[in-house]
């Protein structure tokens, strides 16, 4: 579990407009904060550090330490809304966690071993990749930054799924706790699709348009 830190401050004046002079101040990021035995409290995140956090891809799986004007508050992010064609944040929504109670988090899943992987190396095939993500269940401290898979072994025509990963002490599969017929496929190993070489079809695509020119012409 990575270390983040987040300075915040409580935010009073609420509304559009106030979120919206916020973001034009260029120095906060608009943010609530809930769950727990606490209400939800409107927030305002230091942004240069957390533009910094979100180029990290286990900041969006960890536990962060969100500093609200010197008290500390253990959150994840459970969404981050983003201006439709600028690179800004406009909004986040930070949940507070307990250390006595799970939490359910979505974690990356990478895929490791794929230059050495039998199938691919030896017999030819290409990796389909089905899930980035894989959802968890966890106490806060045993959350990982993302699970891992190697597939260096993994043949052609072969399909891994759900239970073929190896999940750290403490972590469970949300999918497979809903039982067998949720151990969904995660990769496979195919044959790669036969396709036509580009230069035959351009020789193909020309023999037709000359066709089509020599009948009009005898016409």
């Amino acid at each position: 579990m990575s270390d983040f830190i987040l300075k915040a401050s409580v935010r009073n004046d609420l509304g559009k407009g106030a979120s919206r002079r916020l973001r034009r101040a260029n120095q906060q990021v608009p943010a609530v904060v809930y769950g727990g035995e606490k209400g939800a409290q409107s927030i305002s995140v230091e942004k240069t550090a957390f533009y910094k956090a979100i180029e990290d891809e286990s900041f969006f799986s960890s536990v962060i330490k969100l500093m609200i004007e010197g008290k500390e508050e253990q959150v994840v992010v459970r969404d981050l809304q983003r201006h439709p064609f600028k690179p800004l944040l406009t909004h986040a929504d930070f949940l507070r966690v307990d250390a006595t109670h799970e939490i359910t988090m979505n974690v990356p899943l990478h895929v490791t071993g794929e230059e050495a992987c039998v199938g691919i190396k030896d017999q030819g095939g290409e990796l389909h990749v089905l899930a980035n993500e894989v959802a968890i269940s966890c106490l806060p401290k045993d959350l990982p930054d993302y699970l891992e898979i190697d597939i260096s072994a993994v043949e052609l025509g072969t399909t891994l799924h759900l239970s073929d990963l190896t999940l750290p002490a403490g972590v469970t599969s949300v999918d497979l706790s809903h039982g067998e017929e949720h151990d969904n496929a995660i990769l496979s190993v195919t044959k790669k699709k036969e396709r036509l070489e580009e230069d035959e079809d351009g020789d193909s695509e020309s023999e037709n348009k000359g066709e089509g020119e020599e009948d009009s012409s005898a016409e």
